[in-house]
């Protein structure tokens, strides 16, 4: 078999099943092109605010915050919203919300008048659309694929994803360069704006509301809460999941500032280094229904949260010339973004596999408000930790805190013993 057939034949098994529905496929696209703006987002936010507006750490903190806060304060409602109205167009119409709150930073770049409370504003309203959105989008996933294809659906969506990741930090990067941080986000909020557009005439005939009767907003949210705390692998998933992202945001809070004022690298260097990391995004997703398979489920969440704590204790080591530290932060980006994206493709899946259909919006939102509702104190603690002890400790303590998660994860977590996709009653 030459080279061109065996390319062909991964082709052709990576676009079975569920790329035959154009819809599915128009879903895809859409989170593709907005993963491909929130690349540049990603790199250009904390870089305006490092670079441009010479923000201290405990502000770079307070702006991670003030974008995972708003899991805190509206996930439980928005469960009980999507649960209740179709989801496509809370979808069109978080992304016209995103697309217009980024335009104002390159506006008021232009006019002269960005500050970091423009950013900290900016930063809140994304956060507060990405809570709703953003669940919308994981349950319009689980109702096309239905039960038997979540890991396959969260893969593909996940690849495309991913793609982005490879490709978008090195163009971030150059784009930074070239036009400086604040108008290349104008380039997201295109991204926004053409995912609305594609989705907009889309028809999904299961896309309804649950077929239930309504109660009142607190007895609905109080049933979403009970059917995670009852349930020993999604109260777990949970914990774990909460604890992990109080991490993430630690370091979310200080890797730019380390990057950029400890080992002296430009934007164009980090955005090789983070395309590095998108290589281990694009690994990880062509791989996860082949990994799930053989080795389970429950066992690839624990292990891919063990590989994400080596990536944070190997930031803390990098060090040396520019070149060498490109390099360096470009390897643990890689090994943390391949064991992220293998964690949560299964965790989502696992967590979308235990809940009836008619409860996939509120377990969703409480998920995500379990999960990411103490965010915000990760990122203050990451910020006000590196002011005290410095940015470089910073990371160690994170990189121990993750290896001490993986460990209590290994032992006592009933995920653990989670081999394939349980089955549950649809409603």
């Amino acid at each position: 078999m030459n080279s061109f057939e065996r390319v062909a034949r991964f082709l052709r098994r990576r676009f079975r099943g569920l790329w035959r529905s154009p819809d599915f496929r128009r879903l895809w696209l859409s989170l593709t092109v907005t993963s491909f703006g929130a690349q540049i987002t990603n790199l250009a936010l904390p870089l305006t605010a490092a670079l441009l507006l010479h923000a201290t750490p405990l502000q770079m903190g307070v702006l991670v915050a003030l974008e995972t806060l708003p899991f805190a304060l509206v996930s439980l409602h928005a469960g009980v919203l999507l649960d209740r109205v179709r989801k496509l167009p809370v979808v069109v119409v978080s992304d016209l919300s995103r697309g217009a709150a980024l335009a104002v930073i390159p506006l008021c770049a232009w006019r002269g008048v960005l500050s970091i409370d423009v950013l900290y504003a900016v930063g809140f309203f994304c956060g507060v659309q990405n809570v709703i959105g953003g669940a919308a989008y994981q349950v319009l996933i689980a109702q096309m694929a239905g039960r038997t294809r979540l890991v396959e659906a969260n893969a593909k969506i996940t690849l495309g994803e991913t793609s982005s990741a490879l490709v978008g930090p090195g163009i971030a990067g150059l784009l930074i360069q070239a036009l400086t941080a604040p108008f290349a986000i104008a380039l997201d909020a295109l991204g926004f704006f053409a995912s609305a557009l594609m989705l907009r005439s889309l028809r999904l005939h299961n896309d309804a509301p649950a077929a239930v009767a309504r109660q009142s907003m607190g007895v609905e949210i109080r049933e979403g809460l009970a059917l995670v705390r009852n349930n020993a692998t999604l109260r777990s998933l949970a914990l774990l999941a909460a604890a992990w992202q109080i991490l993430h945001q630690m370091q979310m809070a200080v890797l730019i500032l380390f990057a950029t004022r400890v080992l002296g690298l430009s934007a164009g260097s980090i955005g090789l280094a983070y395309m590095a990391g998108g290589l281990g995004c694009v690994i990880a997703a062509s791989a996860a229904e082949r990994v799930s398979r053989r080795f389970g489920v429950g066992p690839v969440i624990v292990h891919g949260l063990f590989l994400t704590a080596l990536g944070w204790q190997g930031f803390g080591l990098i060090g040396g010339s520019p070149a060498v530290a490109t390099m360096a932060l470009g390897a643990c980006m890689l090994l943390f973004d391949f064991g992220a994206v293998i964690y949560a493709i299964n965790y989502l899946s696992l967590r979308q596999a235990l809940t009836p259909n008619h409860l996939l919006g509120r377990m969703t939102a409480t998920m995500r408000f379990l999960a990411v509702a103490a965010a915000p104190l990760g990122s203050l603690a990451g910020g006000g930790l590196a002011t005290v002890i410095g940015l470089r400790p910073t990371l160690w303590v994170i990189g121990g805190l993750g290896l001490a998660l993986t460990v209590s994860a290994m032992r006592w977590s009933p995920v653990r013993r989670h081999r394939g996709m349980p089955a549950v009653a649809a409603d």
